[in-house]
């Protein structure tokens, strides 16, 4: 079988100066892409700013190579969207592939966490996926072709304590992929999510001595197949941790109609409105929000 290749693809990738996304570059580098490589390099918190991290893959990859261009702008505003797929644009004349991967941390429990603690995580995030994705998209849409990977991450899936705000921003990063995958999908453009697990920087504080492998290079070809005109799925998510990967859905039971209801009929038949023996799954594309009302209307007129 043939390797995938991206020969003649651009790509951006926010994050990019180290960990998960210095991986990410390096692969599709390394596969024939163009890279811009985004990172403010700043702190674990995202505070401060340094454009070595950036410039220092930008020297791997053209040292083996390929080719590369370094921004130091942040995700964080409408502008730094725009600016970073400009570079883009400028450089290579095209976007084909945005992995937003840019991330921060600032713990606190919820009961002490500040409003300003709170929206500095989403700003990177949340707001930072919306900011670059909206600069990417109207052009992916007029050459018929994109690949959108977003990150969200277990925290986002499940919770975890002291980051209310990181579990906040990650949770609603799916909802904005499934609006890409939605609005993208007549135009050729992809939109899938990404939670990885990987001990990178992000690891920081943890205690990983008892962990098996689980570098970013058992992330970074789930990430590689998501960004190849290959892939053949959008509106998904792919969970990579410690060599497992597999994909995440939001699931429903087949539910309880009845044409009236009691606070007290709901707590009698809580265990049958729970039962998850028969599952539902409303894909994304082409239209999981119709699929969910159509399919709860069908109850109600006995037509299931």
């Amino acid at each position: 079988m043939a390797q995938a290749r991206f020969d003649g693809r651009v790509a951006v990738i926010t994050g990019a100066g180290r960990g998960l996304g210095r991986e990410y570059a390096l692969l599709l580098a390394g596969l024939g892409a163009k890279i811009v490589v985004n990172d403010v390099g700043g702190e674990l918190t995202g505070d401060g700013a340094d454009t070595g991290p950036a410039q220092q893959v930008v020297d791997e990859i053209t040292a083996a190579g390929g080719e590369a261009i370094a921004s130091s702008d942040s995700v964080a505003s409408a502008q730094g969207g725009q600016a970073i797929v400009a570079a883009a644009l400028d450089a290579y004349g095209r976007l084909d592939i945005v992995i937003h991967n840019a991330g921060n941390v600032r713990h606190a429990p919820l009961s002490e966490m500040t409003a300003e603690t709170f929206d500095a995580v989403l700003d990177v995030h949340l707001h930072g996926a919306f900011h670059v994705v909206r600069a990417a998209f109207p052009s992916m849409c007029q050459a018929g072709y994109g690949r959108v990977i977003l990150t969200s991450s277990i925290g986002g899936l499940y919770g975890n304590r002291g980051v209310a705000n990181y579990a906040a921003a990650k949770a609603g990063v799916i909802g904005l992929s499934n609006v890409v995958a939605l609005e993208g999908a007549e135009y050729g453009v992809r939109c899938n999510v990404i939670v990885p697990a990987a001990v990178t920087r992000m690891a920081e504080g943890i205690d990983t001595s008892a962990y098996p492998p689980m570098g970013p290079e058992l992330v970074a070809p789930v990430v590689g197949w998501l960004a190849h005109e290959s892939c053949s799925v959008t509106g998904e998510i792919l969970t990579a941790i410690a060599g497992r990967v597999a994909r995440v859905a939001v699931v429903e039971s087949a539910g309880v109609y009845q044409p009236a209801w009691t606070v007290d009929d709901v707590g009698a038949r809580i265990d049958q409105i729970r039962d998850l023996s028969e599952q539902l799954v409303f894909p994304v594309v082409p239209d999981g929000h119709h699929a969910h009302i159509g399919h709860s209307f069908a109850m109600a007129r006995g037509t299931l």
